[in-house]
């Protein structure tokens, strides 16, 4: 087994950058993945998000790129603009010694600002898959000389509805090009598309059973409300993270701790859904930069990011879930590294605080100034994904298509909406078909015969807590 970069077959400019940013020892994904990739083969990586799988494709595109030719010479495809942004800041570290060129190229964005960074230069394009096929329409950006390709989370384009959109990219690139694919799941369809385009593809498998928070001292600190946010700035000042996302259940609470923290003369920043698209870069690329060591964060706002230099998470509020505990402080302790998790309770808040126990097997220790404590090992629980939207029902039956009032702001996931109508309709989860979560609504489409029945059982349901509205679409 190799026990350092070095052993993998990295450049030495490679392996600086990695110093730089302090990656010590490659995860399993990275050991198993990047000498497959460096000897020029096709590779299947099946692994999910903090596995350190951007680094199992970042780094060798970064060695295998020659900065001397003025051309895209590696597309990485993203499913979503934050995880655009995210790969994009990834790739200039790795790179940082390389003098190649990163270009992000996402929706929502001014397409001509895209447009001046492409013809200045760009030897890697990072993008999602619309703004990709919008640039390639423009003659903006040309993949003649594109050699190397990857696709990250392929499920969960799949499960937007963009393997179409996906497809023609890659019948635009050089058929000798080296392809890599990521995914948490293997459903069909995304195993069809491999065995359309990639060649002898090697398959490298991460296990969800064995992904698990054993690196995060865990600890709860009791508090009354009207002193949290003077002990949140005591918890600070003892605990000196280099990076820490302290998180809070809503966006009020979040601007004013903010802003609290701001006047105590920290450099905070607030990250949370009512703001605006370009704020929310903005203050992702800081963080992710290092230029911001705090970052106060919503749930649903945080999801984009996946950040290995965070040392603490801070439960300012009490998660409402088990499983969103799990989740948010798994956001410390990545590729290798030690990290610490604090929870505030309020007295109001134990019971939850002893579900989570419950749910993680073991107790978390109280907080003390000073006092260390050992990792705490929490399994993981595999993220949740439907299953492809595939019919095996009569393919000339009717469907009609419905909106729902909830998308991504309310957290929802298409994995939500299908559970929601399969649990309450009583359909099975093949019958439900192009599921398309946007920001403040969701499409569906279900059989005709079933539609009456499905809104029926859904509408007014709670649906991660939120009380849902369905309804037709009218047809135009």
């Amino acid at each position: 087994m190799a026990k350092s970069f070095a052993e993998l077959g990295l450049s030495e400019s490679t392996l600086r950058a990695l110093q730089d940013v302090g990656y010590e020892s490659p995860s399993p994904i990275q050991e198993q993945a990047i000498p497959s990739l460096l000897a020029g083969g096709d590779v299947i990586g099946q692994a999910q998000t903090g596995t350190g799988k951007t680094a199992a494709f970042g780094l060798p595109i970064m060695q295998y790129v020659d900065a001397s030719e003025q051309s895209v010479q590696a597309l990485v495809l993203t499913p979503t603009r934050e995880l655009c942004i995210q790969v994009t800041q990834a790739l200039r570290t790795y790179g940082a010694h390389t003098g190649i060129d990163v270009v992000a190229v996402f929706g929502g964005a001014p397409i001509r600002t895209q447009q001046a960074q492409l013809r200045a230069g760009g030897h890697v394009v990072v993008g999602t898959v619309g703004r990709v096929l919008d640039l390639i329409s423009r003659h903006s950006l040309m993949l003649t000389s594109c050699r190397f390709v990857v696709l990250d989370e392929a499920d969960e384009m799949l499960d937007l509805g963009f393997l179409e959109d996906v497809e023609k990219i890659l019948s635009l690139t050089p058929s000798s090009r080296q392809t890599a694919l990521f995914s948490a799941t293997m459903p069909p369809p995304i195993r069809q598309l491999a065995d359309r385009y990639m060649y002898e593809p090697e398959v490298v498998q991460v296990e969800a059973a064995t992904l698990t928070i054993d690196t995060v001292a865990q600890f709860q600190l009791p508090v009354e409300t009207k002193h949290k946010a003077e002990m949140l700035v005591e918890v600070l000042r003892a605990e000196k993270p280099d990076q820490a996302i302290v998180f809070v259940r809503t966006k009020v609470r979040c601007d004013q701790l903010y802003r609290t923290l701001r006047d105590r003369g920290m450099n905070v920043r607030a990250l949370h859904g009512d703001m605006s698209q370009g704020s929310r870069d903005g203050v992702m690329l800081a963080f992710k930069g290092g230029r911001v060591p705090i970052l106060v964060a919503t749930d649903v706002a945080a999801r984009g990011l996946d950040i290995s230099t965070v040392t603490h998470v801070i439960n300012y509020d009490v998660p409402t879930s088990p499983d969103t505990y799990v989740h948010r402080i798994g956001r410390t302790g990545r590729v290798g590294r030690t990290g610490r998790a604090i929870t505030f309770v309020e007295d109001r808040q134990k019971r939850e605080l002893e579900a989570i126990e419950r749910h993680i097997g073991t107790s978390v220790a109280k907080w003390e100034k000073g006092v260390e404590a050992t990792p705490t090992p929490v399994k993981e629980r595999p993220r949740r994904h439907s299953k492809p939207k595939i019919s095996r029902r009569d393919d000339d039956e009717p469907y009609v298509k419905l909106v729902l009032g909830g998308g991504r702001a309310s957290g929802l996931q298409v994995a939500d909406i299908v559970g929601a109508v399969t649990s309450s309709a009583g359909l099975d989860g093949e019958a439900v078909r192009d599921v398309m979560v946007l920001d403040r609504f969701s499409f569906l489409s279900v059989p005709a015969g079933e539609a009456d029945k499905v809104i029926e059982s859904v509408d007014g349901k709670p649906v991660k807590g939120h009380s849902m509205s369905l309804e037709r679409v009218p047809v135009q």
